[in-house]
C-alpha cells in the first residue's frame, strides 16, 4: 500500500518539475503567467459569476497546457536534430500555431466576459 502511495506521490513530482520548468526555460510561458496573473486580478476586481470564472479557468488552462504541449515537441525536435530542417520547422510552426490559436481563443473569451464590464466603468 505504501508503495503505490510512493509512486503516486512520485508522479506528482515529476508533473510538478515540469511546470517549473516550462516557466523557468520558457519565455512565452512565463507571459501566459503574467497574463494569467492579470487576468485573476481583474476577475476578482469585476467580481466574476461561478460562470465567467469557470470560462476564464478553462482559457486560461487551454493556453497552459498547448503551451507545455509546444514545449514538449520542440524539445522532441530539437533532441532529433540540431540541424535545420525544413520537415521539423512545419512540426514546430504547426505547434506553435496551436498556442496562438489557443491564446487567440483566451483572448475572445476575455473579451466576452470583461468587455461589457469595462464598457460600464467608463460608460
Amino acid at each position: 500500500m505504501m508503495n503505490q502511495f510512493n509512486k503516486i506521490i512520485a508522479s506528482f513530482s515529476f508533473a510538478f518539475k515540469g511546470l517549473a520548468t516550462l516557466f523557468k526555460e520558457e519565455r512565452n510561458a512565463r507571459i501566459h503567467l503574467i497574463a494569467t496573473a492579470l487576468v485573476i486580478i481583474a476577475g476578482v476586481y469585476f467580481n466574476l459569476s461561478l460562470i465567467e470564472w469557470s470560462l476564464i479557468v478553462f482559457a486560461i488552462g487551454l493556453v497552459i497546457i498547448v503551451e507545455t504541449i509546444n514545449t514538449v515537441i520542440e524539445n522532441i525536435m530539437d533532441y532529433q536534430s540540431l540541424e535545420k530542417n525544413p520537415k521539423i520547422g512545419k512540426i514546430k510552426d504547426l505547434a506553435a500555431a496551436a498556442v496562438l490559436l489557443s491564446a487567440i481563443v483566451a483572448i475572445i473569451i476575455a473579451c466576452f466576459i470583461f468587455g461589457p464590464k469595462i464598457g460600464e466603468l467608463f460608460g
